[in-house]
């Protein structure tokens, strides 16, 4: 660096130097004592830290020990996930586990929070599924999670949606870090497809 040869150059030109820093700083009514010029310097020509790179999603799920789903085919006139833009909008998912409906039910009556929970985070395996095959099979496309929608069958007097829709959230931040934080919606309704206890439907940002 220019910084470099000019501080280790001979004395003559240490003083030069360190008199024009004077004159400059004096321009500006700076208070700069010479003393502090060497580790300055220092500083300017230390090379910058190293900062750790946050794991990928796809890593994060090996590390986690997750095995995302058969991504599920559509079983009406829709398609499982549109691209439009750098938009991805996936389709309501259900809390399928092998194929099969695996929490069914109302929360309130036969369901509990614990397995709402359950069935949020099989909901937010299936989405990620989704959003894996919607990227050619790279779920590092997937540059944040932008919005959630959920759906909690229940009875009336159960309010406690936010909390069974946690399950999703909690996978997804697991997942993606940062870029899993989103916004989201939690309402409750009378009665879902295949009596599942949630479903939920995403929007991805894709790269």
């Amino acid at each position: 660096m220019l910084v470099r040869s000019i501080w280790f150059g001979n004395a003559e030109q240490q003083d030069t130097f360190l008199h024009d820093c004077r004159r400059f700083l004096h321009h500006f009514h700076t208070p700069f004592p010479a003393t502090h010029l060497p580790a300055t310097l220092a500083a300017l020509d230390r090379p910058p830290k190293e900062t750790k790179m946050a794991a990928n999603p796809e890593t994060r799920l090996t590390e986690l020990g997750i095995t995302l789903p058969v991504p599920a085919a559509a079983v009406a006139n829709y398609v499982p996930s549109v691209l439009t833009g750098s938009l991805l909008f996936v389709s309501g998912q259900l809390p399928l586990e092998n194929g099969k409906a695996a929490v069914v039910g109302r929360l309130g009556d036969n369901v509990t929070i614990e397995d709402g929970v359950r069935a949020a985070r099989l909901c937010g395996l299936n989405l990620l599924a989704q959003a894996r095959a919607a990227c050619d099979g790279d779920l590092n496309r997937v540059k944040r999670l932008v919005r959630m929608t959920a759906f909690v069958a229940g009875t009336p007097d159960f309010f406690d949606q936010p909390k069974v829709v946690n399950g999703a959230s909690d996978l997804m931040v697991e997942v993606l870090g940062e870029a899993g934080r989103h916004a989201r919606v939690a309402v409750g309704v009378a009665a879902l497809p295949l009596n599942v206890a949630v479903e939920i439907e995403a929007i991805f940002e894709i790269a």
